[in-house]
């Protein structure tokens, strides 16, 4: 690296990503996830002599999908790689630095492939989580470990996939795991030590932490929308993490789907799963909350970012936050206090609901939830259903943007359907905890769909139709583009305003990871890693014959716009 001093990552440095060009040192460009880039140097005339200057391979025979978002702070960037491991890169020449890897025990059991998106910078540290449900911080310079800390046990189907985040001085966290009967929660620790501050649970009935002392039960008691002890082993998890809104002092944080999928087996609502949750940074108390699909019976997490955002509406700002989730809506909050302001359908031919409610709650097509196994003549196999979208979700953890200049958002999502049907399931630690089967299957000729999205109306504004579905992170920057990767390898650029293609770049290997830009010694950078896999090969049926020939990878790409 040529010279350059480091300063330590402070809490203002990470606030105020978002509007200093010269460095990414957060995941989503910003606590609040908006993924928007103020630099305009590169736009839509001149994009097309956007050229790569590095290809950094991870190496090895561990390829598998590469969902990492890089940071750069000082000239070094910092990106996580399949199966729990990290690399230092000198930004100017593509060498590497230094490189640690997590020695991982036999008995992992990641749902969705042996991923990790990213990590986060705080300090002197450069902090990632692992796939045996651990959490290490290694020194910026070195790669030496610093601390290390257990999340959850992974015998028990504990994971840590998600990038941490930085809050006020601590590392927050999720957890992976809810196909395993685990019980989701958020912690903070203290970013330089990993002492554990507060702890959260994301299930009814659970208890929650604050400096060792217990903090309240979360929902205030147990079986209030469970049945009998389901709650002991309720699901929820925290696996994507969550945003920060430093305006109203809150985290943002989504859950995933109760545990069974057989809906059959917990009736209610089975707070607080697939839903958002506003924590207090401070205490861990949960503030609001607002659940996408109370009685989740088609795994419809809700676990997709919120994002924070303001509008204008009748001359007054509205603070708000919006997700567009896995089951197939978009919802826009009041991020003060969790009011549903409006919500509408981003993908078509939505099966499971028939709209939303006043408030946002869906209002349910019963004959599409998946039969009863207990009404079946041999109590084996529920009545089976053709469920939209699919159980991967109108749009799955690939992280959309929020451009300040158009106030649209731009949503990678998928259109698909699935067969599913209910089975009957008891529990057991570490085993598979689910009680469905169930086929994904496309109902048009291309399933990826990139989408322009007025959060006021509901509009789709423009729409980028890709025949493999979409499973990486978007981009927005102020010179009027949007970025995004393909499972076909390629890198595109969009005019923000009209969908147009302006640039288009095949990296070798399906894109699954989230791209970044920053701008160095007058010229602006661009960067996105490379490598197919993630949970559309595992599990996504019929569908992953489009996908069967893409072959695996693991690269960072790095690009650059010249100076004129």
């Amino acid at each position: 690296m040529t010279g350059m001093a480091q300063a330590k990552v402070t809490d203002k440095d990470i606030v105020n990503d978002q509007a200093t060009p010269g460095d990414v040192v957060s995941y989503g460009l910003g606590p609040r996830g908006q993924r928007f880039s103020p630099i305009d140097t590169m736009n839509t005339s001149n994009v097309k002599k956007l050229s790569p200057v590095w290809a950094f391979s991870f190496g090895g025979e561990k390829q598998r999908g590469q969902e990492s978002q890089p940071l750069v702070k000082d000239g070094i960037m910092f990106v996580t790689a399949s199966y729990s491991r990290i690399y230092a890169i000198d930004v100017e020449t593509g060498d590497e630095l230094w490189q640690w890897e997590a020695r991982l025990p036999d008995g992992i059991m990641p749902c969705c492939d042996v991923i990790n998106r990213g990590a986060a910078l705080y300090g002197d540290l450069v902090i990632f989580g692992t796939l045996d449900a651990k959490l290490v911080a290694l020194d910026q310079k070195t790669g030496k470990p610093k601390w290390r800390k257990t999340l959850g046990d992974y015998k028990a189907g504990y994971s840590f996939t998600a990038a941490p985040m930085i809050v006020k001085g601590n590392v927050v966290t999720g957890i992976s795991g809810g196909e395993f009967g685990i019980v989701g929660k958020v912690e903070a620790r203290d970013a330089m030590t990993g002492e554990l501050v507060w702890s959260r649970p994301t299930v009814e009935g659970h208890m929650g932490y604050l400096n060792g002392k217990e903090n309240g039960i979360t929902g205030g008691k147990a079986n209030k929308t469970w049945t009998g002890d389901l709650w002991k082993t309720g699901g929820a998890a925290t696996w994507l993490g969550g945003t920060y809104d430093p305006d109203q002092d809150l985290i943002f944080m989504g859950t995933g789907n109760p545990a069974p999928w057989n809906s059959h087996l917990r009736p209610g609502d089975n707070l607080y799963s697939s839903s958002r949750l506003a924590i207090d940074p401070d205490t861990g108390k949960i503030v609001w909350h607002f659940q996408t699909t109370p009685h989740d019976g088609w795994d419809y997490d809700g676990v997709n970012e919120l994002i924070a955002f303001d509008y204008k509406d009748r001359g007054k700002t509205v603070k708000a936050a919006a997700t567009a989730d896995r089951n197939g809506f978009f919802y826009v909050l009041n991020r003060e206090n969790g009011d549903f302001i409006r919500g509408f359908p981003f993908v078509s031919g939505i099966t499971w609901a028939k709209g939303l409610d006043k408030n946002g709650r869906p209002i349910y097509d019963e004959s599409n939830r998946p039969g009863n196994p207990s009404d079946s003549e041999d109590g084996k196999k529920g009545k089976t259903v053709f469920a939209v979208p699919s159980f991967l979700g109108g749009k799955n953890w690939m992280p959309m943007a929020f451009s300040q200049d158009t106030g649209l958002f731009y949503v990678p999502s998928n259109e698909w359907g699935m067969v599913i049907w209910n089975e009957p399931v008891n529990y057991k630690k570490g085993a598979a905890y689910m009680g469905s089967g169930f086929t994904i299957k496309p109902i048009y000729d291309h399933i990826g769909s990139l989408k322009a999205v007025d959060p006021k109306t509901g509009e789709i504004v423009w729409e980028f139709k890709n025949n493999a579905p979409l499973w990486g992170g978007v981009l927005a920057t102020a010179g009027n583009l949007v970025f995004t990767g393909t499972p076909e390898g390629y890198l595109y650029g969009f005019n923000a305003k009209t969908g147009e293609v302006v640039y288009k770049f095949n990296t070798g290997s399906g894109i699954v990871g989230s791209p970044i830009t920053w701008e160095q010694d007058g010229e602006q950078y661009l960067s996105i890693v490379s490598g197919w896999g993630g949970a559309v090969p595992l599990w996504g049926g019929e569908v992953a014959k489009k996908v069967k020939d893409i072959n695996q990878g693991g690269t960072v790409w790095t690009f650059k716009l010249p100076r004129s």
